[in-house]
């Protein structure tokens, strides 16, 4: 399943990149070679396409990234890498974690 939304993610971005490059920054992008001929998708129909076009394909990317956090968890319910190298070092040493430099001192107990 991770490979199918992996896929999906790939094919909604490419064709996301097609439509955005499809588009012109001053709102002309593939309407603007209509406008000498009259088409079956006038000028302001071929604009209203490509954009919500490019809407559907933001929303569905944003949609497959947020399924595709569910199949990205690690096993046992903990995350790996969060600790430090350094902490991680220690814990594989079997050493415990070196002190807090600014916590307060302990009291020494009397004997």
């Amino acid at each position: 399943m991770e490979l199918l939304i992996s896929g999906l993610i790939i094919l909604v971005c490419l064709l996301l990149i097609l439509v955005v490059l499809i588009q012109n920054s001053k709102g002309g992008g593939l309407a603007s070679s209509f406008a000498s001929s009259n088409q079956v998708m006038g000028v302001q129909k071929t604009g209203d396409v490509v954009e919500k076009a490019t809407w559907v394909l933001a929303a569905s990317l944003l949609l497959l990234c947020l399924i595709s956090t569910a199949y990205n968890k690690p096993s046992g319910g903990v995350a790996t890498g969060t600790e430090s190298v350094t902490r991680q070092k220690a814990v594989d040493a079997g050493s415990a974690p070196a002190a807090d430099p600014n916590a307060a001192p302990v009291p020494a107990e009397n004997k």
